[in-house]
């Protein structure tokens, strides 16, 4: 039995469009990096891009459950001394809220050249409005 290896022109590539409103981030967060990744495909290849595009709309109503809105941190270092800065899901989600569900799916993505790659075919949008129109996203339901 041989294993299977996606070839480039095996790839279709589709675009999907998610609706993150009252939905809780790390449920739409896994969906979208399992789309973004490929693994809905049966073609799946780990080492290569067989993912699709998707468009998230309306990040900035997404919800986390329990005390996490209270509780959850980022943090980020930049390797000086007192170069260690913390915020709150709370500023986070107030100033940029596509950036906390950037993070989500970032971070669930292979790390490295590919992951950056997958990242790329992510849009994100606070409201409803996106500009992915000439995709013809597909409606995906999360």
């Amino acid at each position: 039995m041989k294993t299977y290896t996606a070839k480039k022109e095996d790839i279709k590539k589709v675009w999907y469009l998610v609706d993150a409103k009252d939905k809780v981030l790390g449920r739409v967060a896994v969906k979208v990096a399992a789309i973004l990744r490929g693994k809905h495909k049966a073609i799946f290849t780990p080492h290569v891009d067989t993912g699709d595009g998707v468009v998230v709309i309306n990040a900035a109503q997404v919800r986390l459950t329990g005390r996490k809105a209270s509780q959850k941190v980022y943090q980020r270092y930049s390797g000086y001394p007192g170069g260690q800065r913390i915020v709150t899901y709370k500023k986070m989600s107030a100033e940029r809220p596509t950036t906390v569900f950037k993070l989500a799916v970032r971070r669930m993505l292979p790390k490295g050249a590919l992951g950056h790659v997958m990242l790329k075919k992510l849009k994100i949008y606070a409201d409803d409005k996106h500009g992915q129109a000439a995709q013809k996203p597909q409606i995906l339901e999360v």
